[in-house]
């Protein structure tokens, strides 16, 4: 089976944490350790990605390949879609979208997700997903649901309580039965799905729930969900959350 890329996008301009991805974690910059952890995942070729010359060098000096891209980009699959241009990776080749400000993200799952694409050939695009551990997961906003058809597929993400019991949810459902999944957002898809994809305009399901990958629903097309056994540490957002993963890592 032949082997996949990995790209990070990384931005310099974070509201809650500026500067994020040369933050210090453990003696290295953030971005590195994130670097690091698709190379144990065993991607053929690991790129960060950025439109901050701060970035770019700090990159570089550790000797790892970064790519200038344009700042208008609205999200980081549209930022994936030009490095590809700009790298002329062929249409059947899979990219994994890895966050770069997730240091914890464990190896094997950068794998699973581009694996789980290489293995079917209805969808151009395949993510994760994980058991969600408790009804405070369910009603969490910002835990995006996933329900799944028969096969795996993804039937709609949203970050309300979805399937909804009706006769049983939430008051008699014990949390170890909630047949709810939480979706972990990290992404693969093939170079020419990523053509296909800033082709289309934003939809509305994307627009009212705030999730990128709803316009490829809206659109047609088919999202492969890998089931792996538990959501991975929380990435950075936040000071508290940089002072977090820098305890676990030291």
């Amino acid at each position: 089976m032949a082997g996949f890329k990995v790209v990070i996008p990384a931005r310099y301009g974070s509201t809650r944490l500026p500067g994020k991805p040369l933050l210090d974690i453990a003696g290295k910059p953030m971005i590195q350790h994130v670097c690091e952890k698709a190379l144990k995942a065993h991607a053929e070729q690991v790129v960060v990605a950025t439109d901050d010359t701060r970035i770019f060098k700090a990159v570089k000096a550790l000797g790892l390949e970064v790519v200038m891209t344009r700042t208008t980009h609205q999200s980081g699959t549209e930022r994936i879609a030009e490095v590809a241009e700009i790298m002329q990776w062929p249409e059947d080749v899979v990219i994994v979208n890895l966050q770069g400000d997730e240091p914890l993200i464990p190896a094997a799952y950068i794998n699973d997700v581009a694996r789980v694409l290489m293995t079917q050939s209805k969808a151009d695009m395949s993510t994760l997903a994980a058991r969600v551990s408790g009804r405070h997961e369910v009603f969490n906003a910002n835990a995006v649901k996933v329900v799944l058809d028969r096969d795996d597929y993804a039937l709609y993400f949203s970050r309300a309580p979805i399937p909804w019991h009706r006769e049983h949810f939430p008051e008699a459902m014990p949390d170890n039965a909630l047949p709810y999944y939480r979706h972990i957002g990290m992404y693969a898809y093939r170079v020419a799905f990523l053509k296909r994809y800033c082709q289309w305009p934003a939809s509305p399901l994307e627009e009212i729930e705030s999730l990128e990958q709803l316009r490829v629903l809206w659109h047609g097309d088919a999202i492969k969900v890998k089931v792996v056994d538990k959501i991975p540490e929380a990435g950075v957002d936040t000071e508290e959350d940089l002072h977090r993963i820098n305890q676990i890592l030291s």
